[in-house]
């Protein structure tokens, strides 16, 4: 769940072999990043981790564009800034930022599959909100992920099965967050042409929200540096340079050359990965009850996605928002001075 969103290019030829390489980087990567914020929050308190990896990645993303770009780099302008600014609060302050605060209490592939739903959130409120149609092989997703999330929380007779309700309610609410990002960065923010500098900008402002809710909860007078293990000093490095930098630098190459349902499809994987590194490594116990409630989950975010995908004809295209507003705000694309975001609906 760590990409930001960012706008479609026309697609470029690249040999397969990389397309499939760039897609396992997105399954492994991405789901193991749960396992990653798992043992981060061991010792590391969660809103200022979280803060700690979204400021070294948007950094080491702005210095980037301005090392590449050099004399041709501009500075985005205040209404950039603002619209990133509300991006990364919803995805990186409240998406990641409960994810790592939830994760304290609830194994890292419950997580995951919780935060698979967003989805589910993205179909109800774009046709709330937005006036999206709504397929009904996606209302019968909603439907299913909803069951699938009351099999997970209502637990089952078995000890393994009962979830702290404060975390659970924190992953319920994290999706709902990314969901508000995803569709006011569709609907809302007209697309530009530097996805990193837009991304880096997202991560920044994601910092600065998330710090301040360590502040508000206390974390600053909690820190103990000393007590800090290296096992969650590692997982800081690897969610900061492979989690972030090195996964969404690929997912930027992908959406440029491979078709977007094939790059969705990691919405549903990564659950799994996540589910099965978290038994591995964590020992993280798999009832009956959890594999079921997965697999109900990750059939219902499958079946919105391919629902979803199905709308991206030319004729959809046609009554699509997102679309719509792409294509008019196309001839400002290439001066445009920042990254600006459409969803990339899997997710996120």
């Amino acid at each position: 769940m760590d990409q930001p969103t960012i706008p479609s290019r026309p697609k470029e030829r690249a040999p397969s072999a990389l397309i499939w390489l760039g897609l396992l980087v997105l399954y492994l990567v991405w789901g193991s990043t749960y396992l990653g914020i798992r043992v981060a929050v061991e010792t590391i308190p969660p809103f200022s981790m979280a803060a700690a990896r979204f400021v070294a990645a948007g950094l080491f993303l702005f210095g980037w564009s301005i090392l590449r770009e050099g004399r041709s780099f501009t500075w985005p302008a205040r209404r950039e800034w603002r619209d990133m600014f509300v991006i990364g609060a919803l995805l990186l302050g409240g998406g990641m930022g409960l994810v790592a605060w939830g994760e304290q209490t609830v194994p890292s592939g419950i997580a995951a599959l919780l935060i698979a739903l967003m989805p589910v959130w993205v179909a109800i409120f774009g046709r709330v909100f937005f006036g999206e149609r709504l397929p009904r092989l996606a209302i019968v997703g909603i439907a299913v992920g909803l069951v699938g999330v009351a099999i997970l929380v209502g637990g089952g007779s078995d000890p393994a099965d009962r979830l702290d309700p404060w975390g659970i309610l924190a992953l319920l609410v994290s999706p709902i967050c990314w969901s508000a990002g995803s569709l006011y960065s569709a609907h809302v923010v007209r697309p530009t042409g530097r996805p990193l500098v837009g991304t880096a900008m997202q991560m920044l402002s994601g910092a600065v929200i998330l710090s301040l809710f360590a502040v508000a909860t206390g974390e600053p007078g909690r820190i103990d540096l000393g007590a800090i293990s290296d096992r969650s000093l590692l997982a800081l490095a690897y969610l900061t340079v492979v989690g972030s930098v090195v996964a969404f630098s690929t997912y930027v190459w992908m959406l440029r050359v491979a078709p977007l349902p094939l790059i969705a499809t990691y919405a549903y994987v990564n659950p799994v990965v996540a589910v099965i590194l978290g038994g591995l490594i964590l020992g993280e116990t798999l009832t009956p009850t959890k594999l079921v409630a997965g697999g109900v989950i990750v059939f219902a975010v499958a079946l919105i996605i391919t629902a979803r995908g199905r709308m991206r004809t030319p004729e959809a295209a046609e009554i699509d928002p997102a679309t719509t507003r792409a294509r008019r705000g196309a001839r400002a694309e290439r001066g445009a001075p920042a990254g600006g975001t459409s969803a990339l609906t899997p997710r996120r």
